[in-house]
């Protein structure tokens, strides 16, 4: 079952069930995809976009409530930040599960022995290599500096 049917799938089990706060979750998800379709129909995707662009849509939705929530933890708002982070734990139910350390270390190896990188000048493409893989299962901000670090060892 592909993301959006099981999107779906949920918004129709939160209206039986009367669960507001998920029902208004699930239905930001299914607006923000249809934004997004949108778009790539204008672009001249016919079909919308592909469940890679739904996962980086779902991973983008995540950051701006952690971000919110932080904002609103300092600003004493504990109850909105409370909100923010209800909103998260539904749409992580439809991400794939985060990968360990172990298994981001030996993505990033992959990646650059899979493009041939040598230099930090080859990061760009190791991290589309990533991003194109793991969209939604690792955090890109904090291997950044992983594929960094390893690219700089390569080159010395």
């Amino acid at each position: 079952m592909d993301l959006r049917t099981k999107i779906s799938a949920a918004l129709k089990q939160a209206m039986r069930d009367k669960d507001a706060d998920r029902l208004s979750t699930l239905r930001l998800i299914n607006a923000a995809i249809k934004d997004k379709d949108i778009d790539a129909r204008a672009a001249g995707q016919d079909d919308g976009v592909g469940e890679a662009e739904v996962l980086a849509i779902l991973g983008k939705m995540v950051k701006q409530r952690n971000e919110s929530a932080k904002t609103y933890e300092e600003g004493g708002r504990l109850d909105l930040a409370e909100r923010e982070l209800g909103e998260i734990k539904v749409i992580e139910e439809f991400l794939p599960q985060k990968l360990g350390a172990d298994a981001s270390a030996k993505a990033v190896d992959d990646a650059i022995a899979e493009v041939g990188a040598e230099s930090i000048r080859d990061m760009g493409k190791v991290m589309g290599v990533l991003k194109s893989k793991y969209t939604g299962q690792m955090d890109f901000g904090a291997v950044g500096p992983m594929v960094k670090e390893r690219l700089c060892a390569a080159a010395h």
